[in-house]
């Protein structure tokens, strides 16, 4: 075990798997939120590079069959709708995933936890900024955001579904544009921090052992969407969500 994952105990390996369970359950009722459940659990007792490490390959995966759900043609469609959004946010991503081994612990627990209880605030509260339609500027700015924040952090979602949010897109567009706007960012992650040193040999492991995990509690997720309201759950998905924001910031400043 310890020749496999040198930098992990086997409790602790257990409770990582039991975070990949939860962090694949609240993808399959919402569409995203995945690598925040990951990156809020696992920080709780490994070092932030090494929770990103973990997320990137099962987050792959959860974002590659989420994208495909209703077929390659409308992926595809999706990706030519959202291609400024994606070339701009693939870039930004690339850039910032460069700092990541340089970025102090608390900066990073920072730019997570913040935008990310500012986001669950607002939509717990019924707060939605509307757009008249697909702009050049609104997409280049919610790009840069969205890939700036993931390429630190593996997080890209609060930004990217407050932009979805603010243009009315419908639900099943919605999930199925995540899908693809989060597989593609995943695909960069895993360059970039093939690049960066955070995806190296100690760690890769550690990452494809939460894919089975992860694919499990997305499959039940799936289901619990198709029979229950999924309003309810979005809104209790949010407010976990909000707890894990104030989390990673009470230990960036007040532990």
């Amino acid at each position: 075990m310890e020749t496999v994952f040198p930098l992990l105990s086997p409790y602790e390996l257990g409770l990582a798997a039991l975070i990949a369970i939860i962090a694949g359950f609240v993808k399959g009722v919402v569409g995203f939120a995945m690598p925040l459940v990951f990156i809020s659990g696992l920080t709780t007792f490994m070092a932030p590079e090494l929770a990103l490490a973990g997320l990137i390959v099962p987050t792959l995966v959860a974002n590659g069959h989420q994208a495909l759900r209703q077929g390659v043609e409308a992926a595809v469609v999706s990706t030519i709708k959202f291609k400024l959004f994606l070339m701009v946010g693939g870039l930004a991503l690339m850039i910032s995933a460069q700092f990541v081994r340089v970025f102090p612990e608390q900066a990073m627990m920072t730019v997570i936890g913040v935008p990310v209880t500012f986001f669950a605030i607002l939509q717990l509260a019924g707060y939605k900024v509307r757009l008249a339609g697909q702009s050049k500027p609104a997409e280049f700015v919610a790009g840069v955001i969205a890939g700036g924040l993931g390429g630190v952090s593996g997080i890209w979602g609060p930004p990217t579904v407050a932009y979805l949010t603010a243009l009315d897109t419908p639900k099943q567009d919605q999930m199925r544009v995540q899908g693809v706007i989060y597989g593609l960012g995943a695909v960069a992650l895993l360059v970039a921090h093939l690049v960066s040193g955070v995806l190296r040999a100690e760690t890769i492991g550690f990452s494809i052992a939460m894919v089975p995990a992860a694919y499990l509690g997305m499959r039940i997720g799936m289901l619990v969407m198709d029979r229950i309201d999924q309003s309810a759950f979005r809104r209790a998905t949010l407010f976990v969500l909000f707890l894990a924001g104030l989390n990673l910031i009470r230990r960036a400043w007040f532990t």
